[in-house]
């Protein structure tokens, strides 16, 4: 089965850019559909945007349409995340998380199956 690894967080300032990237590793990342989440301290866990294995199709969230962009890259076992106009409400711990991809995508965390331990994304004014 398929280990998570994120990495790319960091402190920002508001208005900056940050690329996160999810590495894959113990099976086919090709055989997954990829998402991201995001948890900030004391708040439930958010859907940020989720990619079809080819990367054919992409589902954002309202908190990352036209900011951010999901993209893969299969041969490298690597998904991103890049993140542009960042501001303070998304400062979170980013979380990569993948299901088989006959499943499709799909908003619901509970859906995924397979998570990385995230990483700290901070945002400074």
């Amino acid at each position: 089965q398929v280990q998570l690894v994120e990495s790319g967080g960091g402190l920002v300032q508001a208005g900056g850019s940050l690329r996160l990237s999810c590495a894959a590793s113990g099976g086919n990342f090709s055989l997954y559909t990829m998402a991201w989440f995001r948890q900030a301290p004391e708040k439930e866990r958010e859907f940020v945007a989720a990619l079809t294995w080819n990367g054919g199709s992409a589902l954002y969230g309202n908190s990352a349409k036209g900011r951010f962009t999901i993209s893969r890259d299969n041969a490298k076992n690597t998904g991103y995340l890049q993140m542009n106009s960042l501001n303070a409400e998304d400062a979170a711990f980013y979380y990569c998380a993948a299901r088989r991809r006959h499943m499709g995508m799909t908003s619901a965390a509970t859906e995924y199956g397979y998570w990385g331990q995230g990483t700290q994304v901070t945002v400074s004014s």
